[in-house]
């Protein structure tokens, strides 16, 4: 299995399979390809992410089940082992796709046999931050079993170049960024700010996460903002939002801040650059490989007073020039949710193979 660990790999992977869309209803060996997600469904059974990638790849072709684990802490990913045993008595299954590294233990510990690809997810990899380079050590349990499933699968996928570095074993590593839905993430002419009850003459940044979550990092974003003179500006936080509303909120913002510790590859930053959102963001992730060379969308630093300098260029790039062509950026990097699930498909070929 060969792996495919920088960006001319994923491009050339994407337009070897996507040229005839060879992989339009795939089949091995006469069959369809059948396929189970594992995933946490304890804060969201329908996690939106997690569908809409299973979604493309029942697009392309394949038949894909889906099984949310529910239940707090390692006890609740053990039990699933139960449940996943006794699906797997009633439903036939070519490959296991587990999204987080919990759920691929889930999945090993369930002993079917079966293949047994894992996205990492992030945390997983690199462990949950509470502060610039500084972990939260009660996640550190993540790591090592991140470290100890590899020799277990058939596949691991990353989702950016910074969580791969924790697979060792290179032959299975794999670099596939979460894909967008362009059909659902769509610079829109309508008036957004009347839909969300906004003031069509204020300046809006758009906060798309918990003011809680210390890896979030809010407090970066409040210390900017009281440093911003040239524009009346106001924080919009819609957390918890619903999936099928971000893209509102994205048309209705001036700007989206993202101000973490640390990320893998955010979907939020991809579905901004959709949208034509201009960004103002951390050089997190592969964030700054997304945004490339967009004009509107800027990398910052920690520091508040630079984070304000940035967040003003931005509304004021708004002001002068309208909206980005972020759009363009993620067509051309193949970050739309149909070629993503070419290059999942390509994974499973391998397998299978």
């Amino acid at each position: 299995m060969a792996g495919y660990s920088t960006l001319p790999d994923i491009l050339l992977l994407h337009n070897r399979i996507s040229d005839q869309r060879m992989f339009a209803a795939f089949r091995y060996k006469g069959k369809f390809v059948k396929v189970l997600f594992i995933y946490s469904g304890n804060n969201n059974q329908d996690d939106p992410i997690i569908l809409s990638q299973g979604n493309s790849l029942i697009n392309a072709g394949l038949d894909v089940k889906f099984l949310p684990i529910i239940g707090k802490g390692i006890q609740g990913y053990l039990k699933t082992s139960i449940k996943i045993r006794k699906f797997l008595q009633h439903n036939s299954i070519d490959i296991i796709h587990a999204h987080y590294t919990l759920s691929g233990l889930s999945a090993l510990f369930a002993c079917t046999g079966k293949p047994i690809v894992l996205s990492l997810m992030g945390d997983d990899a690199n462990g949950s931050y509470i502060g610039q380079n500084k972990i939260d050590k009660r996640s550190l349990y993540l790591i090592i079993a991140t470290y100890f499933i590899q020799p277990f699968l058939s596949a691991i996928i990353a989702k950016s170049k910074n969580i791969s570095k924790i697979i060792y074993l290179k032959n299975k590593s794999f670099i596939i960024p979460n894909g967008v839905d362009l059909s659902k993430f769509v610079p829109t002419k309508s008036n957004s700010r009347d839909e969300l009850g906004l003031n069509a003459g204020k300046k809006y940044i758009l906060f798309l996460s918990s003011k809680n979550n210390q890896q979030k990092n809010f407090n970066l974003v409040r210390d900017a903002l009281q440093k911003i003179t040239l524009f009346d500006v106001e924080v919009l936080i819609p957390y918890p939002v619903k999936h099928d509303m971000i893209g509102t909120y994205m048309n209705a913002a001036d700007v989206l801040v993202l101000s973490s510790f640390r990320e893998g590859s955010p979907n939020v930053v991809k579905e901004a650059m959709a949208c034509n959102c201009p960004i103002v963001s951390t050089n997190v992730g592969d964030v700054e490989w997304v945004i490339g060379d967009t004009e509107g969308c800027y990398i910052t630093s920690f520091n508040p007073e630079e984070v304000a300098k940035k967040i003003t260029q931005a509304l004021k790039f708004g002001k002068e020039k309208g909206r980005t062509n972020g759009r363009q950026r993620i067509i051309k990097l193949g970050l739309d949710s149909s070629s993503t699930a070419d290059r999942i498909i390509a994974v499973y070929k391998d397998i299978l193979d």
